[in-house]
């Protein structure tokens, strides 16, 4: 997204979002090598939001089994989303093993 046109607005929300535009852009042409470690954050940061979704679910149980709500709706959202969430990791996860398998196995 290119928020270079809304320089001259006078709000600072768009002022900073466009500094850390700039800051981004001059980081990745700078640092090459960050390519790694952007991929290890989003794949914390994955984990971090599969976690927070199971710990969701849970709440929602205890909520529901202690009668302190009678919403299946959202019950059932959170367990979705907990679900899905973790069969997702468990896939990436996977994946990742079987690259590091075959990576182990190529001969130099």
């Amino acid at each position: 997204m290119d928020i270079s046109a809304l320089y001259n607005v006078s709000s600072e929300v768009v002022k900073e979002a466009a500094k850390q535009q700039r800051m981004a852009a001059s980081a990745e042409q700078v640092d090459n090598g960050s390519v790694f470690s952007g991929m290890l954050n989003t794949a914390i940061e994955n984990l971090n939001t599969t976690n927070a979704y199971l710990s969701d679910a849970e709440n929602e149980k205890i909520r529901f089994a202690l009668g302190e709500t009678e919403n299946t709706h959202d019950l059932t959202i959170a367990m979705e989303k907990a679900n899905t969430a973790l069969q997702y990791t468990v896939a990436i996860r996977d994946k990742f093993l079987e690259s590091y398998k075959e990576i182990m196995n190529m001969q130099i």
